[in-house]
């Protein structure tokens, strides 16, 4: 019996010849494909949570998310590794920190030589497609088809795109949309709002220029929508969709004041919705996940091997069972974007810790300028003396070096129990935490980093060049370790 299949397989190659073969590996391998899943990933740009109707906002209009999240599995405790465009995609596309990876500042491309999970489906023999927004620099070794994008938010040649796909091969499309980004533009693909329809949060000033400001962010995130549809109904059209993985995040949080960039969950909480009909049952998961998670998790769905530079772990069992837990710990950071900074955050259970390595600086994005209403708002209120004490976040000079936050009782993060000698021991095991990952992933404060861009009025700096990066000092780009993931429980673990 254990002669039969080479001999056989060797009389086979003598009388059939190479087309024949040819003929039978292609079949075996258009087999291989029938069975290895589509995958979709649909990136929003500047999308906080709490503004889709899946996550509660009743004052918007996104029933195709909304018909996800409700068909699919949505995720109430996703966190990106950082609040800024350029380096959040690129940990995203690496599955590493933003330190680790080498870009970790706003507009910084992606060293070549980092390995991206697209790159290696299609090494696998996935068709990959990149379409919209890049901002991640040279990702062509790692794209069949790179698209600008067409429309305002450069969706429109999605459903081209999955058209004219070639029909022998799985695919992955990484869908990039420009909404909902900084300036607003208005078209047909989405409804128009008024002011009271706007959900300001507390620690805003709630005027008629922040509720207008708010009109235009919900357009772009409803016009977004709009084209979910669109791609759900060319899938389910060309009868795909029962073996495609369509997966929904955003980069960073909404861009307004204490917002994008900033290390609170206004800046790093995303929405993450995963959509497989018959494969993912509807329901909400409760763990944390990472948005460096994204690249495993795709190579697990794709069967492929995750390679030992990702830092990020696969939460496919959560997608078999969204009351799974595949980490108890995540970190984001806030490096230079436009403003100098460094920022570190620690989440655990219901607890929230930052620390701030230059607690002098006043914690500034362009976001939070008076370059735009809800800014120019918050900035005029401050000056007439108008702002509650929860509101003047931007305005606080010196701030603290440390924060600490019950989300709990406290989910804006306005009330720091840093110094609460209640949470002491809290306070100790988070620091100790941030301590570990700083050294296993080889974080740094850079000595000489990169300037402000900008002062707070808009002014550009005539000497702004670009510095030292974190991590540089020991060669972070080389590091794989992960920093801690999971924790050990004892019956009296907190």
């Amino acid at each position: 019996m254990q002669q039969t299949t080479p001999l056989t397989r060797r009389h086979f190659l003598r009388t059939s010849g190479a087309g024949v073969l040819t003929l039978f590996a292609g079949s075996l391998l258009a087999r291989a494909n029938e069975t290895r899943p589509n995958l979709v990933f649909i990136l929003a740009d500047d999308v906080s949570p709490n503004d889709l109707g899946c996550y509660g906002n009743g004052g918007i209009q996104t029933p195709h998310l909304d018909q996800i999240a409700r068909e699919g599995l949505r995720f109430e405790n996703a966190y990106t590794v950082t609040s800024s465009c350029s380096p959040s995609r690129c940990s995203m596309i690496t599955g590493r920190y933003p330190h680790n990876h080498g870009a970790p500042e706003l507009h910084k491309g992606l060293p070549l030589d980092q390995v991206t999970f697209p790159q290696l489906l299609r090494d696998a023999g996935y068709h990959t497609v990149l379409s919209g927004k890049n901002h991640m620099g040279d990702v062509r070794r790692a794209f069949d088809v790179i698209s600008k994008g067409k429309g305002p938010g450069k969706e429109g040649d999605w459903v081209d795109l999955l058209r004219e796909r070639p029909k022998d091969k799985p695919f992955f499309c990484w869908f990039a949309s420009t909404d909902a980004h900084r300036p607003w533009q208005f078209n047909e693909d989405a409804p128009r709002y008024g002011p009271e329809t706007a959900a300001v949060p507390p620690y805003l000033f709630d005027g008629p220029k922040t509720r207008e400001d708010f009109t235009g962010y919900y357009h772009e995130i409803s016009r977004l929508d709009h084209y979910v549809g669109a791609v759900l109904a060319e899938l389910e059209t060309q009868g795909i969709l029962d073996n495609t993985w369509l997966v929904f995040c955003s980069d960073n949080g909404r861009p307004f004041p204490r917002c994008k960039t900033r290390l609170y969950d206004s800046g790093v909480e995303m929405p993450l919705l995963v959509y497989a009909p018959g494969r993912v049952n509807p329901g909400t998961a409760a763990g944390l996940v990472s948005t460096i998670d994204l690249a495993p998790t795709f190579l697990e769905l794709a069967g492929v091997a995750v390679p030992e530079t990702v830092q990020g772990v696969g939460f496919r069992a959560v997608l078999e069972d969204p009351k799974a837990t595949v980490r108890d710990i995540v970190f984001t950071e806030h490096n230079w974007h436009v403003f100098q900074a460094h920022e570190r955050m620690v989440r655990r259970e219901n607890w929230v810790y930052i620390r701030n390595a230059w607690p002098e600086r006043q914690n500034l994005c362009v976001e939070s300028t008076a370059e735009y209403p809800a800014g120019e708002e918050l900035w005029a209120a401050e000056a007439r003396g108008d702002l509650q004490p929860h509101q003047r976040d931007i305005f606080t000079v010196p701030r603290a070096a440390e924060e600490l936050y019950d989300i709990n009782t406290d989910p804006h993060q306005m009330n720091n129990l840093a110094d609460n000698p209640a949470h002491a021991e809290t306070l100790s095991r988070m620091r100790g935490l941030l301590d570990q990952w700083t050294e296993e992933t080889g974080d740094t404060i850079p000595e000489q980093p990169t300037g402000d861009r900008q002062d707070k009025h808009g002014t550009k700096n005539p000497d702004f060049k670009v510095n030292e990066f974190p991590g540089a000092a020991r060669n972070a780009v080389k590091i794989n370790r992960p920093g801690p993931v999971r924790e050990e429980r004892t019956a009296k673990s907190s």
